[in-house]
């Protein structure tokens, strides 16, 4: 029985891997309250207590531009603490594999489509959201470096964006997905007549659900080392994982409402800002381990929109 931590099981993607992981295993969380992933000294205390075999590290400070562009300096240096604590916290208690999960705004904003993993570095990050990127590509280097360093079996996946049970609807800080259907939920329950999304609409997302994506990361963590090391290479030492599709902001609305059955009018505010243009990343190295999404957008949506009215009505 491997003993497997789980670093953010209450987020939307530490939530989909715990519930995935087999019952075989025995599995380790903790709350916020009892222990603080930004403090060395805890986290560090917390790992040479548990002995770990396998280590998830979800955890994170997230947010969309708003968010990101607001608050900067939390960004960096809370997931810089996070990280870097899991990842030192490992190594000094020899934990046999590491999966350390970044996100897809680490590659620079004007890059060839579909994103590949050797673009990384190759050009000047999307402004909006540069201090999480950074904090995200210094810890795909850590693991990098501990493994070219000391032989360590650290992993680390990018995924695209990523939506599903447990996702944050705040209006400031959630990403557009959630966004878009906490907006046209309340406009269609309020009977309004218009809703007014940031941007233009032209910029395109791709969208991967949860389910999907946890399956990827703990098939990822099964393959052996060797296996793992002849997909990945030996500079850029991650995957990218996403649906293989992107959509039309203007389009992923459209979808919205159809499906809340909201017949108002959409405006585009000009004003604020687009983001990245384009985002959709290559992910056929990860199919080479024979995974590929199941859940389309359209029934993916549906289901989250199902547990969004749910929570609503509970509340």
């Amino acid at each position: 029985m491997a003993k497997i931590f789980v670093a953010g099981h209450n987020g939307m993607v530490g939530s989909a891997i715990k519930k995935k992981l087999s019952k075989k295993n025995e599995i380790f969380t903790a709350d916020k309250k009892k222990l603080d992933l930004i403090n060395y000294d805890q986290t560090l205390k917390y790992f040479k207590r548990n002995n770990f075999d396998y280590v998830y590290i979800c955890a994170a400070k997230v947010g969309g531009i708003y968010a990101n562009s607001k608050y900067p300096a939390d960004f960096i240096y809370q997931n810089l603490q996070i990280q870097n604590n899991c990842i030192i916290s490992s190594y000094k208690t020899n934990v046999k594999k590491i999966l350390f999960l970044g996100s897809s705004c680490i590659y620079p904003k004007n890059v060839k489509v579909p994103i590949k993993e050797n673009y990384l570095l190759t050009g000047e990050l999307e402004k909006t959201n540069e201090a999480y990127a950074i904090s995200k590509i210094a810890g795909i280097k850590m693991c990098e470096s501990f493994n070219n360093q000391y032989k360590t079996d650290f992993r680390a996946v990018m995924p695209t964006n990523l939506y599903g049970p447990n996702d944050n609807y705040n209006e400031l800080n959630s990403h557009v997905l959630a966004a878009l259907i906490k907006k046209i939920f309340i406009a269609k329950n309020k009977n309004q007549k218009k809703i007014t999304i940031w941007g233009n609409g032209k910029p395109k997302r791709e969208f991967l659900h949860t389910e999907d994506f946890a399956e990827a990361c703990i098939k990822v963590m099964q393959i052996s080392k060797k296996r793992y090391f002849d997909i990945v290479g030996q500079k850029n030492q991650f995957l990218n994982i996403g649906f293989g599709e992107d959509i039309s902001i203007k389009n992923l609305t459209k979808l919205i409402c159809n499906i809340l059955n909201f017949k108002g009018k959409i405006y585009y505010d000009h004003t604020k800002p687009n983001g990245t243009l384009r985002k959709l990343i290559d992910s056929s190295k990860i199919k080479k381990i024979n995974w590929s999404p199941k859940i389309t957008l359209t029934e993916g949506i549906t289901s989250v929109i199902l547990e969004f009215k749910k929570n609503t009505i509970k509340k």
